[in-house]
């Protein structure tokens, strides 16, 4: 599988886990659910955006490394 294409997966990944969040935080919501929400969940956004990044990078590295090897 490509970079990009795990990109892509990483991003679908974490929307469909949005959406279920959003489906159990209509269940569950007390403090644990905050804690839980706050630990873990906050900070995805940014992380999966920054892995998406990283993931170019290595792409375009990858793609160099070949290209040098030709």
């Amino acid at each position: 599988m490509s970079t990009q294409g795990s990109s892509s997966n990483l991003v679908q990944a974490a929307k469909e886990l949005a959406n279920e969040w959003q489906q159990t935080r209509s269940s569950w919501h007390d403090v644990k659910s905050q804690e839980f929400e706050k630990r873990y969940l906050e900070e995805l956004p940014g992380l999966v955006m920054r892995a998406g990044i990283m993931m170019e990078e290595i792409d375009g590295l990858l793609r160099k490394v070949r290209s040098d090897c030709e």
